[in-house]
């Protein structure tokens, strides 16, 4: 929405490359910027193509309300978002307590999670995090078959790769930043990625991402890793979902470039419905767009290489864990077993001993669930994050959250950290993840009033979210997470 300019600004204003916006300012004193485009929209002849620069536009636009979420399809607890998105979305929101302070404020700018099929970048900067002196920005990014789909015509037609649109969204939406965030006050020398389980995996691609280097210079992964503990998707093997998608909706042949042209005519919510459907090379669908693919451009290697010869960023990284995730619940014994055997191949003996899967089975820990959940999540969360702490090539901090909010019953789940981060802190038994990150933000270094935080190291440290408060223990999981070796 374009306003006319005011002779005299009431409500905060800011240049930025395409025009000038202008936001609102909050009771706390907090300015909020909604729906900056830091790209063109993705649609029509866009629609699998790499992000655009956004246009330019006159006089003084309406930076008030926040833009749709990416196009999704409900899961239910998406409802909501699923019904006002839209492929036109790649905005972001900014929120500053100081649009001119002394001295450059320091930036963190987040990625949200939702299985990279679901979710928004919207609602983020309403939490406390800016009132301590950071700018933050929360971005939207391409989901599902938009974000990721590869076809080989999309393949010959962009130089021999396709795929990961989502991530050239987010390296965009993160130039943007560094040209533009001075305006809102904050420091583009100064800027911590973060995210939440598949935005944290996002996070973990980035730093294996040859052209995101440089543009952040801290990160923090909560509950999502590079590869999920799983083995990486070859450029081939997306290509042939997208020529299985096309065949649904072309008469021509499923690899050529009609049938390409008919997917990009498709309706968009149809298509993106369609591709919840395919079967990913993996036995599981929950995890089609969570599958990293390396696609030879924008991942021109699997996340486990660059880890292992060490040509990631070398920022450095805070990343963790819910003691318990998500998955592995149902089934019982023989299910469990299977897990183990299919997960830890040689070593599944051991393993068995471990999580007690003898004939009468030990299935239950108090903090880490039944035994499926705890090898799942072992094999999908935990393992990996250790992997990659061990592997990480700067500082690096390790962290397991094994609280839940204390006004909350249950056990913590997947997502506990989230309002701790967010957050203000709410009185005794909230764990101080907001203070931890902020700090980490600010200075490279997670201290914050209680325990110190100390790296990884040799000693395999991490820090235990706990009831009675931060406590550093040392080798989570071991020796199961040693007998497992991928990120």
């Amino acid at each position: 929405m374009l306003l006319p300019p005011l002779a005299a600004a009431e409500t905060p204003r800011v240049h930025v490359t395409e025009g000038l916006i202008e936001g609102q300012t909050r009771d706390n004193g907090v300015h909020i910027f909604k729906a900056i485009p830091f790209a063109a929209p993705p649609t029509e002849g866009l629609r699998w193509q790499a992000p655009q620069p956004p246009q330019k536009w006159q006089g003084l636009r309406e930076a008030r309300d926040s833009a749709a979420p990416c196009l999704q399809v409900s899961y239910g607890w998406n409802a909501k978002d699923a019904e006002t998105s839209s492929e036109d979305c790649l905005y972001l929101e900014v929120a500053t307590s100081d649009l001119k302070p002394e001295k450059p404020l320091p930036v963190m700018v987040y990625i949200h999670g939702g299985a990279n099929r679901a979710g928004a970048g919207t609602g983020q900067v309403y939490s406390a995090i800016p009132e301590t002196g950071v700018v933050l920005v929360s971005v939207q990014y391409r989901l599902g078959v938009f974000g990721f789909l590869s076809h080989p015509a999309l393949s010959a037609e962009q130089g021999g790769y396709s795929g990961n649109y989502a991530l050239m969204d987010q390296i965009a939406a993160l130039k943007w930043v560094q040209a533009n965030i001075a305006a809102f006050g904050g420091d583009p020398e100064n800027v911590t990625l973060f995210g939440h389980s598949a935005g944290s995996q996002d996070v973990g691609l980035l730093l294996s991402a040859p052209k995101a280097k440089g543009l952040f210079h801290k990160a923090i992964m909560q509950s999502g890793l590079p590869q999920f503990g799983l083995p990486v998707r070859t450029l081939a093997e997306n290509e042939a979902l997208g020529a299985t998608l096309a065949a649904r909706y072309s008469a021509h042949a499923p690899d050529g470039a009609a049938a390409l042209s008919d997917l990009r005519q498709a309706d968009a919510k149809t298509l993106q419905a369609a591709a919840d459907e395919l079967q990913p090379p993996i036995d599981d669908k929950g995890f089609i767009w969570l599958q990293a693919t390396v696609d030879g451009k924008v991942l021109p290697e699997a996340p486990e290489i660059v880890f292992r010869k060490g040509t990631q960023a070398k920022v450095p990284l805070i990343i963790g864990v819910s003691a318990r995730e998500f998955g592995g619940e149902e089934g019982g014994l023989p299910a469990w077993r299977a897990m183990v055997r299919e997960a830890y191949g040689d070593h599944a003996n051991r393993a068995m001993r471990f999580y007690g899967l003898g004939l009468l089975g030990k299935k239950y820990d108090p903090l880490y669930g039944v035994a499926g959940l705890a090898i799942a999540t072992d094999v999908n969360f935990r393992c990996p994050a250790d992997w990659v702490a061990r592997h990480h090539t700067g500082p690096t901090y390790l962290y397991q959250l094994e609280v839940h909010r204390p006004d909350e019953t249950g056990p913590v789940r997947h997502g506990s950290e989230l309002p701790f981060v967010f957050d203000a802190p709410r009185g005794a038994g909230w764990p101080p993840l907001r203070d931890y990150w902020v700090a980490f933000a600010k200075t490279g270094t997670p201290e914050a009033t209680g325990a110190v935080w100390p790296v990884y190291g040799n000693d395999k440290t991490y820090m235990a979210f706990t009831a009675e408060g931060p406590k550093a223990a040392h080798r989570l999981r071991s020796p199961v997470c040693n007998w497992l070796d991928k990120p």
